[in-house]
């Protein structure tokens, strides 16, 4: 469009084709959250997620403002938000339930000793527990993390067994997958 003369009729030519390519880019992302919500809520009947809030993590920034729109401009793109309400009204229909975990110390909790230390989690990929030494993947441990955060906080406020899902994933053996490496 810069090489174009500002509302020729090349110019709108274009537009309308950069205007397409967004909107199918725009239905490609829809179409992927729908099947990846659709399969998690048949497959699982208890689905726990980090209760992020997206406003803050996107909020404007005062140094490096390029560097940080363009992570403002991924974190909206990935849309999180969308797929948890798609994954709420899913595991409804499913007969299945949502737990959403407050997202304090999910990457810096030792899964084997509680241990939770800043310094646990020196770089963006790799967790290291400094109370016993415990090492796996950063992501793996923050999953971990958020799964026992919501198990433990359906046990204390479900006990009454009005919510009775009908099939639950195994969980035995996950855990000592990981420390066993």
């Amino acid at each position: 469009m810069a090489r174009k003369k500002k509302f020729s009729k090349n110019w709108r030519k274009v537009k309308a084709r950069i205007t397409q390519l967004y909107a199918k880019v725009a239905n490609i992302r829809k179409n992927f959250l729908h099947n990846v919500s659709n399969d998690i809520s048949k497959n699982h009947a208890i689905v726990v997620v980090e209760d992020l809030q997206v406003k803050s993590m996107s909020r404007s920034a005062t140094k490096k403002v390029a560097q940080k729109s363009g992570l403002n401009r991924a974190i909206l793109d990935a849309s999180p938000f969308e797929l948890r309400r798609q994954l709420e009204y899913k595991t409804q229909w499913q007969g299945g339930l949502l737990v959403a975990v407050a997202p304090q110390n999910t990457s810096r909790k030792c899964p084997a000793c509680r241990y939770i230390a800043a310094e646990n989690r020196k770089s963006q990929a790799k967790f290291v527990c400094s109370g016993c030494g415990f090492s796996a993947p950063a992501d793996f441990v923050s999953a971990v993390n958020i799964r026992e955060a919501g198990l433990a906080s359906l046990a204390c406020s479900w006990s009454s067994g009005e919510v009775n899902p009908s099939w639950q994933e195994p969980t035995e053996g996950i855990l000592a997958l990981a420390w066993n490496q």
